[in-house]
Formats: structure tokens, C-alpha cells, sequence
């Protein structure tokens, strides 16, 4: 005889039992994946990028280009500043189309790009500490410009009132990164990156067109300020940092391609694409003629902030320094956005916390306290990361794309 089977009912009532076990798994990370703040919209078009990558990019960064300019000479420090333009814009063109390489699958996050190349563990172990050094450092330093900008426009419109100490300006910026927290994901921070992109345009037109009303400096030098080979080169490595620091929105390129719509017939690397190349070119209008024009009126007696140097007309100023509280408030927002996904996603999925506003309300207030504090306790942190920039900001940027992009295209290339 032959090997008893069961039952027909048994059976289909078992793969019944199976079946709504796996839907009901399926909707709950569904919703969970609904919930984080990287999948929820996928609604964008083109213009969302272009605008976001430029709030990513064109951050507070550029105001310290001519002192890079300073530390690396005319010559070395026009190169790098062309060149890094050249292969940003290169390897940024490597992630966007990596970003659905895989039929039917899309990285929303740079480290699920890192372990399809390197594996699960690895690829982890290798993206998630530079990715998260780049964009919490960045909002620490936002925390910080926005506090000096505060602080700046105050001294400048009531140069007669008490000072006030940088603490409580950083502690009043902070305050709008509190509230502004809450909005869930990309696609509810577009008005603030809006206005913030459209503010970083402003201020950068302010710098160089007030620089060049200003005109050239008497006793101008171009010469390295700094009079021993060992303060050279520090002030050189600084000089690569400041400019590795300018160049880091792609530590969240991927995160903003996830938002847009994508079809067989139209992946989303062709919207996306194009956003980037009009950001691009935004990117070249702001930051070429401030650093050039910053440097050429100044000389090595530049300060890191070129709004510093620059202390009249004061309605001007004073209108600029508040340009660039509005846009760190949205790039702050931009940065924090795949930190609070990646800390919601580990609390979620891994610890299994259920995903609610109560979460959420505690992580995001966390976050913003942590970075305020660190801001409060190192009002230089800015200082710092423009002699380790190159090595916080460097890998993400510059190389680790290429490397990925050689990883994954070799298969493909044998295959051919």
C-alpha cells in the first residue's frame, strides 16, 4: 500500500492557517514600512529633487569656501574646488543609478546599497558609521552656524544691547528643530526645503555680490597665512576638509530618490537625474563665485564665515545672517531625516516596539536634545571637522560609491 496521506481537509486547513500567517506578517511590515519615514511617500517629481539635493549640498559650507581657498592656495585650491565638483557630480550619477540596478527592488537607503555590495553584515559595518558620522555632525554644526547666524544678526541690528551668549541663540534655533521634527517624512519637509534651497541662492548672491562691492583689499595677500611647513599643512588638510565638508549630499541621495515615482516603463533614476543636474548647476552658480570672488577680495585674511568679514551695509548683513538660519533649519531637516528612519527602523523591526506618534515624539526630541548639547558643549565642532572632514566626509562622497559601483558592475560586465 501506499503511504497514507491525510485528510484533504486537514490539509487545506493547514495551508489555510499558513496563508493567513503570512498575510497577516505581510501587512503588519507593510504598515511598518508605510509608517517609516523613508517608504511612506513615493509621490514626487523631478523638482523635489532638484530642490532637496540643493538644501543637501548648498549648506553652510559654502560661506567658508574662500577660507579653503585660503588655506589651499590659488592654484591647488581652484583645482580641487572644480575637480571635486567634476567627480561629486560623477559618483552622485553612480548611486542614482545603482538605485533600482535590481529589477523590481529599489535601495531607498545608502546602507541597503552598501550590503548588496558587501554583503548583510559588512555592508552595515561599512556604511552605517560613515553615514551616520556625516549627518550628525552636519546637524551639529547646523545647531551651531544657526546660533552664530542668530547671534550675528542680533550684534548687527542692536549693536548697543547686551550681549548674549552663543548658548541661548543655539538653544532659540533649536527650538524651531523641535517642532519641525515631528513632520514624518520627506515629503512633509518639502516646503522647508523649498524655502531653505531658495535661501542658500540668497545668501551665497549676497556674499559675492557684497564682496565685489567691497572690492579688493588694501595690502592684500594670497600667500599662505600660516608661517611654519607644519601649520601649512594642517591649514592645507583644513582647506580639503572645508571643501569635503561643501561636497556631502550624498550621504542622503538615496533617501530622496526614494521618494519619487517609479514605473518599468519610468524609473525613477530619470526624474531624478535631471533634479540633480539642475541642482548641480545651482550648486556652481552659489559656490564658485563666493569662494573665487571671497578670495580675490580678501586674501588669506578671509574669516571662515565670509559674512564675518563682510560687516557693512548692516541691513544686508543682518538680512543675510537670517537667509542662513532659514536654511540650516531645513537642511537640518534634511540630514536628520534618514537618522530618525534608521533609529526608527531599529526600535521598530528589530526591538519591536510598536510604531506610534508616542515613538516617535521620544526618539525625534532625543535626537534634537543630543545634538543641541553637543552643539552647547563644542561650539567649535565646526573647527574640528574642518581638519578631520576629509576623513569623516571623503568616503562617502568621493570613493566608497566608486567602489560599489566596481563591486556590483563586475558580475554584470562578465556576463556580457
Amino acid at each position: 500500500m501506499g503511504t497514507q496521506q491525510p485528510p484533504p481537509s486537514d490539509y487545506n486547513g493547514d495551508n489555510m492557517n499558513n496563508n493567513n500567517t503570512l498575510d497577516e506578517k505581510s501587512a503588519k511590515q507593510k504598515a511598518i514600512d508605510d509608517w517609516l519615514p523613508i517608504n511612506s511617500s513615493r509621490s514626487r517629481k523631478w523638482w523635489f529633487s532638484a530642490f532637496h539635493n540643493v538644501t543637501a549640498m548648498v549648506g553652510a559650507g559654502v560661506l567658508s569656501l574662500p577660507y579653503a581657498l585660503s588655506e589651499l592656495g590659488w592654484g591647488p585650491g581652484v583645482f580641487i574646488l572644480v575637480f571635486s565638483w567634476i567627480i561629486t557630480l560623477y559618483t552622485l550619477w553612480q548611486m542614482v543609478e545603482m538605485h533600482e540596478m535590481v529589477p523590481g527592488k529599489r535601495f531607498d537607503r545608502y546602507h541597503e546599497l552598501g550590503q548588496y555590495a558587501f554583503g548583510e553584515k559588512l555592508g552595515l559595518y561599512i556604511v552605517v558609521p560613515q553615514q551616520l558620522i556625516v549627518e550628525v555632525s552636519l546637524c551639529i554644526v547646523y545647531m551651531v552656524t544657526g546660533g552664530q547666524s542668530l547671534k550675528k544678526f542680533h550684534d548687527t541690528v542692536c549693536s548697543s544691547c547686551k550681549s548674549i551668549k552663543l548658548t541661548y541663540f543655539i538653544m532659540i534655533f533649536a527650538t524651531a528643530e523641535f517642532v519641525l521634527s515631528h513632520l514624518p517624512n520627506f515629503d512633509s519637509i518639502s516646503g522647508v526645503s523649498l524655502a531653505a534651497a531658495v535661501m542658500s541662492i540668497s545668501y551665497s548672491t549676497i556674499a559675492w555680490s557684497a564682496s565685489l562691492a567691497k572690492g579688493v583689499q588694501e595690502d592684500v595677500q594670497y600667500g599662505y597665512k600660516a608661517t611654519t611647513t607644519p601649520g601649512t599643512v594642517f591649514g592645507f588638510l583644513s582647506g580639503l576638509g572645508d571643501v569635503a565638508f561643501a561636497y556631502s549630499g550624498h550621504n542622503v541621495v538615496l533617501e530622496i530618490q526614494a521618494t519619487i515615482q517609479s514605473t518599468p516603463e519610468r524609473p525613477s533614476k530619470g526624474p531624478m537625474w535631471k533634479g540633480v543636474v539642475v541642482a548641480y548647476i545651482i550648486i556652481a552658480l552659489c559656490y564658485f563665485p563666493v569662494a573665487l570672488i571671497g578670495y580675490w577680495m580678501f586674501g588669506n585674511s578671509v574669516k571662515d564665515n565670509i559674512l564675518i568679514s563682510l560687516e557693512k551695509p548692516a541691513w544686508l548683513i543682518a538680512m543675510a545672517n537670517m537667509f542662513v538660519v532659514v536654511h540650516v533649519i531645513g537642511s537640518y531637516q534634511v540630514y536628520a531625516m534618514p537618522v530618525f528612519d534608521m533609529m526608527e527602523t531599529l526600535l521598530v523591526k528589530k526591538l519591536e516596539f510598536n510604531p506610534t506618534r508616542t515613538l516617535r515624539f521620544i526618539v525625534r526630541n532625543t535626537y534634537v536634545a543630543f545634538t543641541m548639547f553637543i552643539g552647547i558643549t563644542f561650539p567649535f565642532f565646526g573647527g574640528l571637522l574642518g581638519f578631520f572632514g576629509g576623513l569623516a566626509y571623503a568616503p562617502t562622497t568621493y570613493y566608497l560609491p566608486c567602489v560599489i559601483w566596481l563591486i556590483v558592475m563586475k558580475p554584470r560586465s562578465s556576463a556580457l
